[in-house]
């Protein structure tokens, strides 16, 4: 019931005799039979109102409630307001309450607050309490009128759903912490031993990997468990999107901005306002738009395409890419001080190849989800089959074990869970020469491909596509076996 319309009712001083809770106030000075009469009529209107009514008068010393409010609590003796909220208030709340009176009876402005009420059973229910001063028409203070109403269901309803929905957010943080990175390995602790060091800040992270190797879950646990975590995350695949439009689909544009801009749009980056931004696969970015983002990481503001007016930002950037981005620098494909700028607290994220001991471990727990998920009973591994997949190199990482792991489990019809040699054997043999040959073949052949390709490490005609390896692993490789690249440039 909303002030106005309470405003528009006009009751006189609280008290009729024979309601509960009201004094005998039928001998008061001045009362003509008239006024008795219009009182008595207000008193069973309220009476028949179907939820809990009651009214004080204007100095707090009297109240009258009525009839659905004595079947909800029950007969009480006194009709004082205080005697009423100490009564029948959870003991926690009465503090609250009565300083909540004490205020709008001091300033004759309207209450309202949630509190726990005894009902006549016994119980305490949360109701939720409004009362409202009313005034004659020459602004005289003539009584409160007040209004309960038992929201116990509801809120219990609320802090269920609340409760599931943490419940729910705790399984997703587990899953987005450790899904695709289970292990114990000393390379993947030392990773995310990184990864709980920076989430506390407010550091632009690079995460760099293999693909495969989880690097957006890495960037998700850390949002979650930043001072942004309720904010947004915004996940951008910078090598998915055309150039021409990873703009616009970054920073938004402007109507008219193209052909085809119909309409402003809000860009990514306002999305993520307050929140986090992940750009993955940074080192796709054209250009034109590795300048745009060095200006967000330098001056913290933006334009949108075909707009002229500068946007503040408050957004946390994580990078991530799969590319060597030094030798992208020397081929002149990458912004080196975009680099400097992203690069300020590095995550690199191991391949899988690189912890076998870890492999068990995945695969154990995803034969468990898929069994659970397809309702198969697996028991066992077959022991040949787990000899095979700890031999592969998996190129792919994580995310191919995972898939083969679930192609085999479709066709899995035993308790017995084995793997089709032939699903592995291709990727054995395009990993195999670097991965086995003794230190000085492999330092041998990785000098010569660099020979051959003038020390370019990526790209098309880098070392790396003549290896047949990704472009970061050769990297690692060259600065494992302590090769000097720059050697190989002038030749």
């Amino acid at each position: 019931m909303s002030s106005d319309v309470l405003g528009t009712v006009t009751f006189g001083p609280a008290c009729f005799k024979g309601y509960p809770g009201a004094r005998d106030g039928s001998d008061r000075a001045g009362r003509s039979s008239f006024a008795a009469k219009e009182q008595a009529r207000q008193w069973q209107t309220m009476d028949l109102v179907p939820h809990q009514m009651f009214t004080i008068d204007p100095d707090f010393s009297n109240s009258y409630e009525n009839r659905s409010s004595v079947d909800y609590f029950g007969a009480f003796e006194s009709s004082n307001p205080r005697d009423h909220v100490i009564e029948f208030t959870h003991p926690d709340d009465v503090e609250r309450i009565l300083e909540a009176y004490e205020n709008a009876r001091n300033h004759g402005v309207p209450f309202g607050d949630e509190c726990r009420m005894r009902r006549s059973d016994g119980d305490y229910r949360w109701l939720l309490v409004t009362a409202y001063p009313m005034y004659d028409e020459q602004d005289r203070l003539l009584l409160w009128c007040g209004l309960r109403i038992d929201t116990n269901d509801h809120r219990v309803s609320l802090e269920s759903a609340r409760q599931e929905t943490l419940a729910l957010r705790e399984t997703v943080d587990r899953a987005l912490m450790f899904e695709e990175i289970v292990g114990t390995s000393a390379a993947l602790k030392a990773a995310l031993a990184r990864v709980m060091k920076v989430a506390k800040t407010d550091s632009t992270v690079l995460i760099t990997g293999e693909t495969g190797t989880g690097k957006e879950l890495v960037a998700r646990a850390i949002h979650k468990r930043s001072s942004r975590a309720n904010r947004p995350f915004i996940s951008v695949n910078c090598a998915a999107m055309p150039k021409d439009l990873i703009a616009s689909e970054l920073f938004g544009h402007e109507k008219g901005a193209f052909t085809g801009a119909l309409q402003r749009r809000i860009g990514r980056f306002e999305q993520a306002e307050g929140g986090t931004i992940f750009l993955d696969e940074i080192g796709e970015l054209p250009a034109e738009t590795q300048v745009a983002l060095l200006r967000v990481l330098q001056e913290r503001e933006f334009e949108r395409v075909g707009g002229n007016c500068a946007i503040r930002t408050n957004v946390r950037v994580i990078c991530a890419t799969h590319r060597d981005l030094p030798a992208a620098i020397d081929d002149g494909i990458f912004r080196s001080d975009l680099f400097y700028r992203i690069n300020v607290f590095p995550i690199e994220m191991p391949a899988l190849r690189e912890r076998p001991e870890d492999i068990r471990l995945l695969v154990e727990y995803f034969i468990d989800r898929f069994a659970t998920k397809m309702g198969k009973a697996i028991t066992c591994i077959e022991k040949r089959t787990m000899d095979r997949l700890q031999a592969n190199s998996w190129p792919g990482n994580i995310r191919e074990l995972q898939n083969v792991i679930e192609r085999s489990m479709i066709v899995c019809d035993s308790d017995e869970f084995s793997v089709d040699a032939s699903w592995l054997s291709h990727d054995t043999r395009a990993r195999r020469p670097l991965a086995t040959r003794l230190v000085d073949q492999e330092k041998e052949m990785i000098e010569a491909a660099l020979a051959e390709t003038r020390g370019r490490v990526s790209g098309p005609s880098g070392a790396a596509a003549k290896l047949r390896v990704p472009a970061s692993t050769l990297d690692s490789k060259i600065k494992a076996l302590k090769i000097d690249k720059r050697q190989f440039q002038n030749n």
